[in-house]
């Protein structure tokens, strides 16, 4: 899989683009004037793994989120910007990392050149944010309907006005609530422009809906190389965005850390509770560090020859459990202390 390459921007204490890694991405969906529970969603979301953090800003009260996020939490902090581009002044002016806008409902170009010098000025760079219903007009009536040809040539015509005030630390973004449509859109503006580009599926549902589309969606534009940073749009807990997200970078082997989980769906030759064995532990090695691929398996058939390339594993039968490494079986144990010997074995790895 070879990546796009793309423009290197820089986002705070991080980059996308160029070799950087793909960074994973989450917003706060806690009222933006409940403060306190603001800061509380902003920290779990930091400790859950995410890289990158946007914050709703409706109206000036939401700036006073800006330093009171990073002055607790160590994260790029994103504005998300509607129609009114002193937002976005007073947002800049509050020490943003970044700023999310349509430059096409800014207003006039005097507002458009406003923000892009204050940007410019400090260094901020702007993702330009395109979705079906942001499409602009002209383009309705040159396609007859939102098509992924009109939703890249808006999120190009966007950037457009940009450059003219010769800005150009852009990060695009172009999103449907339809799968093919999102994929077919960005795979053309990709061919037409070197901006970093931000995934997703606009309007994904709830976590099992979101998860499938998103998988797909994101999925399968990263394997042909293209997107720098993701956002899986789950309705629901944020947290499940940052670690739907992980996991999807994980089976791409795009993610440097973190246990990468193998296990098999089980059938009528396991012999030890394989389902329960597999829960726990995902469970104990959820936020382990270490990259590391783990295989649950549920008999010899699929243990040590299927899952050879693990780093380590289990399999068992009739109450014996079996620990392997890379293929060869390493140690029997009781399958009652099947979960408690494995984890003791990886935290010596």
């Amino acid at each position: 899989m070879e990546r796009r390459l793309s423009k290197k921007v820089k986002i705070g204490s991080i980059s996308i683009g160029g070799d950087s890694p793909v960074a994973v991405q989450s917003m706060i969906n806690i009222p933006s004037y409940d403060i306190e529970n603001s800061l509380k969603q902003a920290k779990k979301l930091k400790k859950a793994g995410c890289d990158i953090l946007r914050i709703a800003v409706p109206d000036v009260n939401a700036i006073k989120l800006i330093d009171t996020i990073k002055s607790e939490v160590d994260i790029p902090l994103v504005a998300d910007i509607h129609f009114d581009y002193k937002l976005a002044l007073e947002a800049i002016s509050a020490g943003i990392d970044k700023i999310r806008i349509n430059p096409g409902n800014i207003g006039n170009e005097e507002k458009i050149k406003a923000i892009a010098h204050a940007c410019s000025t400090r260094g901020i760079p702007i993702r330009i944010g395109v979705n079906s219903g942001s499409v602009e007009k002209h383009l309705l009536s040159k396609y007859g309907k939102v098509t992924p040809e009109a939703m890249a040539e808006s999120a190009l015509y966007n950037a457009s006005l940009l450059e003219k005030y010769d800005f150009y630390d852009i990060v695009i973004s172009i999103k449907s609530s339809n799968v093919k449509t999102t994929v077919e859109a960005c795979t053309i503006a990709a061919k037409k422009c070197n901006y970093p580009f931000h995934l997703g599926i606009t309007e994904a549902g709830t976590s099992k809906t979101s998860a499938i589309k998103s998988s797909i969606g994101i999925g399968s534009l990263l394997l042909n190389g293209i997107g720098d940073t993701i956002r899986v749009s789950i309705t629901g807990d944020p947290i499940e965005e940052v670690e739907t997200g992980i996991d999807i970078l994980k089976s791409l082997d795009l993610y440097d850390k973190g246990i990468t989980f193998v296990s098999c769906p089980t059938c009528g030759r396991t012999r030890i509770n394989l389902i329960k064995i597999a829960t726990e532990v995902e469970k104990a090695l959820k936020n382990y560090p270490k990259k590391l691929k783990v295989a649950i398996m549920g008999c010899v058939v699929n243990g040590p020859g299927e899952a050879k390339d693990a780093d380590i594993g289990i399999t068992g039968t009739d109450g014996i459990g079996i620990i392997f490494k890379k293929g060869k079986i390493f140690k029997k144990v009781p399958e009652k202390h099947l979960v408690k010997e494995l984890i003791k074995e990886i935290k010596m790895m």
